[in-house]
């Protein structure tokens, strides 16, 4: 049996961090770490901070992971205020930029260093490797396609062609106005008529919608017109945390009474009320306890622990330097089992956050 847990986290941005901030993610993250300090990068906060890497995610038992695209539109095809990443002049740039990074993840794929999960026979013969392997060193970490923000999909047939290519969740929108959706940090409108479009094209494949990154009004909507499953793939409790960046409580029950299922996100700004980018979490007191603190909530909301899990975007432009000061790497997410048992959790439902939830909603998606 293998030595830990097995755990699925649902947001790791792998290619943004491989493509765009040119990390070997197949090296170990204190090696990644060594050569951007080395050379003095300094192009994004988290240079020389990164806790992501195939290595650590073998070392931590994390087996699957939700793995992104991110390729974002913007009508000045430049960066917007205050976001690193950059948007591209017309969709047709943002689908190319997208397909390229697919193509590292089917790079990673040869090398043997991860597989794709797109149906449900799939997931069973990778979840039954790693439950059985003696050791996880040399597994290929299962991933499943997604992509945060649609502005990439260029039209519906191009939807068609990346379900075609494995893709299984689609997130409307990112920061800022989208193609499909207003996201975070915009003026709080919703969903365009294409996005109200490409979610009725979407009920035709059973595929996920996220809904992180969506306005309030944009969340509702979606939840109108979508009938089929759905996830907040990295999100956190407004209760908790006050900013539109939290879902509030009405929307976590709607989560819930879909079925659907929360991954709590440590980014530190997202776990800290009146954080602001720069102070130290140690100093803060910024551990991975916070996160126990949504998911205990959400879980006061639902009356159980069928609605919690992981999804730290760890990575996702912060490292160290914006993560609980008890998080190294990726491979510190097996902390959050002790403690949620110091909570007063049982094992089953340990088990349910650290991969079970996530797991029973991939297999009422994925055909078999």
């Amino acid at each position: 049996m293998p030595p830990l847990p097995l755990i699925v986290d649902a947001h790791l941005d792998l290619a943004t961090n491989a493509m765009t901030l040119n990390r070997d993610l197949t090296r170990p993250v204190h090696e990644i770490r060594a050569r951007e300090l080395a050379l003095g990068l300094d192009d994004y906060p988290d240079r020389g901070h990164g806790t992501v890497a195939l290595p650590e995610l073998r070392r931590g038992g994390v087996g699957l992971v939700f793995a992104t695209l991110i390729a974002r539109y913007s009508a000045t095809g430049s960066r917007q205020k205050n976001l690193a990443l950059p948007g591209w002049h017309s969709p047709a740039q943002a689908y190319a930029s997208a397909q390229g990074q697919l193509a590292w993840y089917r790079e990673m794929e040869r090398l043997g260093e991860m597989v794709q999960i797109s149906d449900r026979a799939g997931l069973e013969r990778h979840l039954e490797l790693w439950r059985t392997a003696e050791t996880t060193n040399a597994l290929p970490v299962g991933y499943v396609l997604a992509l945060e923000g649609a502005d990439s999909i260029v039209t519906l047939d191009h939807l068609h062609q990346y379900y075609a290519q494995g893709l299984r969740s689609v997130g409307l929108a990112h920061f800022g106005p989208g193609r499909y959706a207003a996201g975070t940090n915009s003026d709080g409108s919703g969903l365009t008529a294409a996005g109200r479009e490409l979610v009725r094209e979407m009920n035709t494949l059973n595929m996920l919608l996220d809904v992180t990154h969506l306005t309030d009004r944009g969340f509702y909507e979606a939840l109108e017109l979508y009938t089929g499953p759905l996830l907040a793939s990295h999100q956190n409790c407004r209760a908790l945390v006050p900013g539109e960046r939290q879902f509030s409580d009405a929307q976590l029950r709607a989560v819930i009474e879909r079925g659907g299922v929360v991954g709590g996100a440590l980014d530190a700004w997202m776990l800290q009320a009146g954080y602001v980018r720069g102070q130290s979490p140690r100093a803060l007191g910024i551990g991975l306890e916070r996160i126990i603190d949504h998911y205990d909530h959400v879980c006061q909301l639902a009356g159980n622990a069928d609605h919690i899990a992981i999804g730290s975007d760890l990575d996702g432009l912060f490292g160290t330097e914006q993560s609980p000061y008890d998080l190294d790497t990726v491979a510190d997410l097996q902390r959050i089992g002790p403690l949620l048992r110091g909570r007063g959790y049982t094992e089953a439902e340990v088990e349910q956050v650290l991969s079970g939830n996530w797991l029973l909603l991939l297999a009422g998606v994925l055909a078999p």
